[in-house]
């Protein structure tokens, strides 16, 4: 496939990119708090140069959102483009004897690029199925190597209650080291072989870090250590393995340069959902972390970066939702999405067009909360700046501007216009939700 694509936009250059498409690299990091990225957060003792780099010279979106505020519902999410619930798990974490998860009618990003000359690799946390047919050669990737599962119970033996999921396509495989630096290592490997191919790639590199356990390497936790003696060993040792980690996308960038692939290559960015409290996650200046309705549990990250075709560093304040890149990527590369998706493309928006991402209602549901939820759901929807949320099922609804008030402090009162619309919304979205069966853990 040799594709000549050009931008007439002031955001791109006016010149072809390449006769061959554009590679795309998708690094997803887990459980990355919005203010644990320096650039985002300058006074928060944290140095994160490239991913800094990647957010000071692309387009950086300020009001990204994940699909979900949990792992698995996320990386679902972006990769099909759909609402999480429509798997039959209804937003639960995969725990890594769950049965079914992309049924074979949602279609991957994957699969999108690889029908249209795409030659595609998974590299890193699956954690979409461990076995099956949800395993990630099964839908559209052609290459894998990393971890099926959900956590690593250690980054170094890279077990899970006992089981070992490090597989490299269909074999299972026992690699020693650090699990950022193994998945850094092979996506370099991959990166370099594919500059000998006529194909342009996809690689969709899932970081497990900076999930917990937190367990960088001891000289990394040192390093910061030294630096700030006033930092509790919890603390230091999150920003120790973000740190470890930025250095490891660094690596993976500098690949691209030295074989020559950088000026060809879109590079996005982002994390699956808010960084962990339990972790000492830094979510900015929001109310909340991963688990919550509230902001601090799904406004995340999200940069695109492509040297030569953006121009030099945006701050871009439309509302986007993790789903909306696969169509976004797809419209990109000019490949058609001619099946049913929630997602939306905003390349309008990355051009820097006249786009409205906020007129749609947008929603975030979970059923899966332990003895908290009782069996029942959290829930949230939005619409323009107004947001209606149940962050536990026991307690009150609350709605919020968040233009207004972006910490969710003062809930406006529960009435007039937007809060009927809003209530509306999620009604009409709960039936369809609870139109799918819940399918529980096969254990």
């Amino acid at each position: 496939m040799n594709k000549l694509i050009t931008f007439s936009s002031a955001l791109f250059t006016t010149t072809a990119i390449n006769a061959q498409s554009p590679n795309i690299i998708f690094i997803l990091a887990d459980d990355l708090g919005y203010g644990d990225i320096s650039a985002f957060n300058p006074e928060s003792k944290i140095s994160t140069p490239n991913i800094d780099n990647l957010t000071q010279d692309g387009i950086t979106f300020t009001d990204a959102h994940s699909s979900s505020a949990l792992s698995t519902p996320s990386r679902y999410s972006i990769l099909t483009g759909r609402y999480p619930w429509r798997t039959k798990l209804k937003e639960g974490v995969l725990d890594g004897y769950s049965p079914a998860m992309i049924t074979p009618d949602r279609r991957t990003i994957a699969q999108m690029l690889s029908e249209n000359g795409y030659n595609t690799a998974c590299i890193g946390k699956w954690h979409l199925g461990w076995k099956s047919p949800n395993l990630p050669n099964e839908r559209g990737f052609e290459h894998f190597h990393g971890f099926l599962a959900d956590m690593m119970d250690d980054y170094y033996t890279h077990q899970r209650q006992g089981g070992n999921y490090m597989y490299l396509n269909d074999k299972e495989i026992t690699p020693k080291g650090h699990a950022t630096e193994l998945f850094t290592s092979w996506s370099v490997d991959y990166i370099k072989k594919e500059a000998k191919e006529k194909n342009p790639f996809f690689l969709y590199l899932a970081y497990n870090a900076p999930h917990s356990p937190l367990q960088p390497p001891v000289e990394w936790v040192n390093k910061v250590q030294e630096r700030d003696k006033s930092l509790p060993v919890k603390r230091a040792r999150l920003i120790a393995l973000i740190e470890h980690l930025d250095y490891n996308i660094g690596k993976v960038i500098q690949s691209l340069e030295e074989s020559g692939q950088l000026n060809n290559t879109l590079v996005i960015f982002a994390s699956d959902n808010g960084g962990d409290r339990g972790s000492m996650a830094n979510n900015g200046p929001t109310r909340g972390a991963k688990g919550d309705m509230f902001e601090g549990g799904i406004h995340v990250a999200c940069a695109l970066n492509m040297p030569g075709v953006f121009e030099g560093g945006r701050r871009d304040n439309h509302f986007v939702v993790m789903m909306d890149l696969m169509p976004t990527i797809c419209d990109f590369v000019n490949v058609p999405v001619k099946h049913e998706i929630d997602g939306i493309s905003v390349l309008d928006a990355i051009k820097g067009k006249t786009q409205n991402t906020e007129d749609r209602f947008v929603f975030w549901l979970r059923n899966e909360g332990g003895a908290q939820f009782c069996g029942k759901s959290q829930s949230a929807v939005r619409y323009n700046e107004y947001k209606l949320l149940q962050n536990l099922p026991f307690e009150k609804a609350q709605m919020f501007n968040l233009e207004e008030d972006s910490l969710e402090t003062t809930p406006l009162p529960l009435q007039g216009d937007m809060f009927r619309k809003l209530n509306n919304a999620m009604t009409k979205h709960y039936r369809a939700w609870g139109a799918v069966p819940c399918q529980a853990p096969s254990k």
